[in-house]
Formats: structure tokens, C-alpha cells, sequence
């Protein structure tokens, strides 16, 4: 994550140096529509809580924790403009997301077991976003972004047996649709030819995802809720 936040800082300083050149796209805000592409990295985890019932004498579960792994975004940007500063957003996606669980169990007697548990969704999303822009200075512009997300796992687990599979080849299973929160910031480059921008965002899931099936990989789950920080950058024209 500071490698995210070191690498906007880079570019708000590129930002301002840029801003002070010769205005470029002088008309670009009095345009009603606009379109173009996002390619992003994320960074995706999930807001794990945990069964605190689970547990028995024969197998007690020491650590339960998510491992977050990287994947990237490609989309579709529409930016329709209510005000030069206040702009609605609807960016469909392919969001490629990976996450691993890990459990330690104890073992008596004084014995342990590791295991890992790879959740690999690939998620058709439909983020809706408020964009409150500064006005321009030259070609530089800040912004905060805020909305809601709507997203369908198009690699889901759902119709999976775990039940007659043996520990090695079950999975954590989640379910097909997510919905949830984001929000966060960037900053808006004119170019010569088209709009370049560099957002972080956060995106919060309010859904629990967790299908429960009372196994050993699922009991000691009580939700899970996505968590994913993504950095993109947007071509717009």
C-alpha cells in the first residue's frame, strides 16, 4: 500500500510541474459527455471476522488470516457532466482479483497442520460514482470520487461440491454477486490529445460472501467482505 500512495505522490508533483505548460483541451469541460478506458492494479483483501464458537478438543484452529495478492482492472469509462466541478461516473470492469487464507491448526498431540486457501474471483463490475473535480489549474485538476458498486463473480464457486471432496481440493466457496462502497482520489492531467488521470481508490464490500457449508475451512468464518485498493489510470478523450 506505500508503494500505491509513493507512486500518486509522484505523480501530484508531475501534476503540478505539467500544470504551469500551455493549456491544453481549453474546451474539454464544455463537452456534455465523455468517453474512454481505465487499465488498474489492485490490491485485494477481504474484512475476514471469525467464528469465535469454532474449536474443539481434537482440532483448534491457532491462525486464521487473508494474504492479499495483486491483480489488475481493465474497463470502460462514461463521465457525464453535471457542472465543470461535479461529474457522475460509470465505469464497467473486469476486475482479475486474488486472495489466499491460511490456517494454522494445533494438533494434539503437540503437532500442527498449514493450510492455504486460494480465492480467485474475476468480477464483471458496475461502480456508479459521484466526481467533485477543482477547477482547473493550466492542465492540472484534483479530485475525490465516491459511489456505490455493483459486481458479479463470472468465475464463481458457488455450484462447487465440497462435500465429497477431499481437504486438498476443497475451496472456499463465495458467492456469485457483491455489492458494496468506494471512494477515494486523483488528479487530472490535459494532455495534448486526451485527459490522462491517476486514481487510488478504495472499494468496501457490504455483503458477507461467505457460502457456509459447516466444513473445516468454512467454520471458522463467520463473513467475509471484499476489501480492494485499486490504482488506475484513465484515458479519456
Amino acid at each position: 500500500m506505500q508503494k500505491l500512495i509513493v507512486i500518486c505522490l509522484l505523480f501530484v508533483i508531475v501534476g503540478k510541474s505539467y500544470a504551469q505548460q500551455m493549456e491544453n483541451l481549453y474546451d474539454f469541460d464544455e463537452n456534455r459527455m465523455h468517453f474512454g478506458f481505465v487499465l488498474g492494479y489492485n490490491k485485494a483483501d477481504f474484512y475476514l471476522d471469525k467464528n469465535t464458537a469454532y474449536g474443539t478438543s481434537i482440532d483448534t484452529l491457532m491462525v486464521l488470516e487473508v494474504e492479499p495478492k495483486p491483480g489488475f482492472n481493465l474497463g470502460i469509462v462514461s463521465s457525464l457532466n453535471l457542472t465543470p466541478n461535479l461529474k457522475i461516473r460509470l465505469v464497467p470492469s473486469l476486475s482479475f482479483q486474488e486472495r489466499v487464507i491460511e490456517y494454522t491448526y494445533f494438533k494434539q498431540p503437540d503437532s500442527s497442520e498449514f493450510w492455504k486457501k486460494e480465492v480467485q474471483p474475476v468480477f464483471l463490475d458496475f461502480p456508479l460514482l459521484l466526481k467533485f473535480r477543482t477547477n482547473r489549474i493550466n492542465n492540472f485538476a484534483a479530485y475525490i470520487i465516491g459511489g456505490g458498486r455493483l459486481g458479479f463473480d463470472m468465475s464463481s464457486s458457488e455450484g462447487v461440491k465440497n462435500s465429497s471432496a477431499s481437504l486438498e481440493d476443497q475451496i472456499v466457496k463465495t458467492s456469485r454477486a457483491d455489492y458494496g462502497l468506494e471512494i477515494g482520489g486523483g488528479i487530472d492531467l490535459f494532455l495534448e490529445y486526451f485527459k490522462f488521470g491517476v486514481e487510488l481508490k478504495l472499494g468496501m464490500g457490504l455483503k458477507n460472501m461467505l457460502i457456509q457449508e459447516n466444513l473445516k475451512f468454512s467454520s471458522p468464518i463467520e463473513s467475509l467482505r471484499s476489501k480492494v485498493w485499486t490504482l488506475s489510470f484513465t484515458f479519456e478523450g
